[in-house]
């Protein structure tokens, strides 16, 4: 039987692998976003030069700004609860632990709008609140209407709501670091809050980052179910336009191009921070490349 060497093998041409899958998706793809561009280009009703007027309008970027105004604060709410509920339902106080879980039980388990629903119409169940002695007399009362205002009802309901869910991701983020860390520091003689934002947290950031990116993302968003309660931002905006001029899917777009921006600069974002705060475990990497390689030529050098 006839061997083949290794120079003939070298000389046989390479075959590449056949995809005509690829070339059939490829076909398709550019045959539906052809279609796409032609009924952007070619429907009247979308309104494009609308679209063109009202992107950079007074009340559109009225809207816009309360929307961001919106999520930086809710975001901002939701995360400083997030932290402190999920350190009570690591604690080994019982009441604080059920007391969180009992938190993040409730407002994950119901709906934001509903949520918002509610703070929006405190003043149907409290007309009037006070601060004062239980079942004595108040100290001070006000009306329900002046205090919670609508913008204070979107703050509530936003915050509140994901002060439920950052829990959870920071929960497992602090989960995540090795118990042995903690101890250690607590044999050093280290106070429990100290090692928590010294030694714990800033390992698990690198957990909790992308998740609370992706909340951010979604609470830009989640600021348009606001305008149930009739406060200005940047999709009640637009509906109070189209009641007006009766234009409401140009409006709609305008509103949907802001939301697009808007989330497509917050990607950007997370992506530079994951990447920030994953450069250890890159350089812990390429370390380990670096040392397999070493580990390689001194096994080869003493072969030869």
């Amino acid at each position: 039987m006839a061997t083949i060497s290794a120079t003939d093998r070298q000389a046989e041409p390479v075959v590449k692998l056949r995809h005509p899958g690829r070339w059939v998706t490829y076909a398709i793809g550019v045959v539906l976003a052809a279609m796409l561009v032609n009924t952007l280009l070619t429907n009247e009703k979308y309104g494009w030069n609308i679209v063109g007027h009202y992107i950079v309008s007074g009340e559109i970027l009225s809207g816009l700004g309360k929307t961001i105004e919106l999520t930086v604060i809710a975001m901002a709410m939701g995360i400083g609860l997030g932290v402190l509920v999920a350190v009570m339902r690591l604690s080994d106080n019982p009441p604080a632990k059920g007391f969180a879980s009992l938190y993040v039980w409730f407002f994950r388990g119901t709906p934001v709008f509903v949520q918002l629903l509610f703070w929006g119409y405190a003043s149907a169940l409290y007309p009037r609140l006070g601060l004062g002695i239980p079942f004595g007399p108040e100290f001070v009362t006000a009306d329900t209407n002046s205090l919670i205002t609508p913008f204070a009802a979107a703050i509530l309901g936003l915050g509140l709501n994901e002060g439920a869910y950052m829990a959870e991701i920071v929960r497992a983020g602090i989960l995540s670091v090795d118990r042995g860390q903690t101890e250690a520091a607590e044999a050093l003689g280290m106070s429990r809050l100290r090692t928590l934002r010294r030694i714990v947290l800033p390992q698990a950031m690198r957990v909790i980052i992308p998740p609370t990116g992706n909340q951010v993302i979604t609470m830009l968003k989640t600021t348009s179910l606001v305008s149930v309660l009739a406060f200005p931002e940047l999709l009640y905006s637009a509906q109070l336009i189209y009641s007006t001029n009766f234009q409401t899917i140009p409006l709609l777009i305008t509103a949907s191009l802001w939301y697009l921006l808007m989330t497509s600069v917050l990607n950007v974002g997370q992506h530079f921070l994951e990447r920030r705060f994953s450069r250890s475990d890159r350089a812990g990497s390429r370390r380990a490349a670096a040392e397999s390689r070493i580990r390689s030529a001194l096994q080869q050098r003493s072969e030869g």
